[in-house]
């Protein structure tokens, strides 16, 4: 039988200095999307919009399920667009199809997508007005969750689910219910990890730049929600664990 080629990879670093283990044949593809997105970013900017980031788990991991995900992410825009209202306000979905990279793509070509995204050109992430960090009310909000015996809600949702997705069934029930009622939010997200690394770093260099005519400091700095509420101000210089970032231990290019 013939034995699978492994993709070459290198380090790849953004304005930040955050950095990713990316394979090689897919940075071409990776730019080609970030021009897409910021294209896209653009469109709605020009209608005067403010713009937001939407980071929420996604892949299929630990009783989380990419299918539900998907939709759960879908979910959360519209509110959350509802809420601010749709003519004033855009939250970019990172779980959207149209943002998906070929599927050899791990989580750090990810990565290396969406920082380059968020940060921006120079660093200073000028194309975001906040971020949303996905928390368990949002997942809750999906599911129906009335505070009366929620896990066996998500028990009966499972058993419904996989009479029409056979794939579910390579999760198993308890790991579904006990995900999805316990620890569904972006706090056991390897990607979210690092996007709350990386809107840390953002706010950092804004504070850092308080003068001249491209000021930003304290006052101009990304707004961070977490769970549907503002972040207190002291999180916004707190980091977390880091989830795909600097785990390349290749020579960088």
């Amino acid at each position: 039988m013939p034995t699978a080629t492994r993709a070459e990879t290198s380090t790849e670093c953004t304005p930040n200095g955050l950095c990713y283990c990316v394979q090689d044949d897919l940075k071409s593809v990776i730019a080609t999307r970030v021009e897409e997105i910021r294209a896209r970013i653009s469109a709605q900017r020009q209608q005067g919009k403010a713009i937001g980031y939407l980071s929420i788990p996604i892949s299929t991991i630990q009783g989380s399920y990419l299918p539900v995900n998907v939709k759960i992410a879908a979910r959360t825009k519209e509110r959350v667009e509802e809420r601010f209202g749709p003519r004033s306000l855009w939250l970019l979905n990172t779980a959207a199809k149209e943002f998906s990279l070929p599927e050899a793509a791990k989580g750090e070509d990810y990565m290396l997508m969406w920082t380059r995204v968020l940060e921006g050109p120079d660093g200073f992430g000028r194309d975001f007005d906040f971020i949303y960090f996905a928390g368990p009310s949002d997942f809750a909000n999906y599911f129906s969750f009335d505070g009366r015996a929620d896990l066996e809600k998500l028990e009966r949702f499972y058993e419904g689910l996989a009479k029409t997705d056979s794939k579910l069934a390579e999760i198993k029930k308890a790991d579904f219910r006990n995900y999805y009622g316990l620890r569904a939010s972006v706090a056991f997200s390897f990607g979210s990890h690092d996007e709350w690394n990386i809107a840390r770093t953002i706010n950092a260099k804004r504070t850092a730049k308080r003068e001249g005519e491209d000021a930003f400091g304290i006052a101009k700095q990304i707004a961070v929600m977490f769970n549907g509420t503002s972040v207190a101000p002291g999180l916004f210089d707190a980091s977390t664990a880091t989830g795909n970032e600097g785990q390349c231990r290749l020579t960088k290019k």
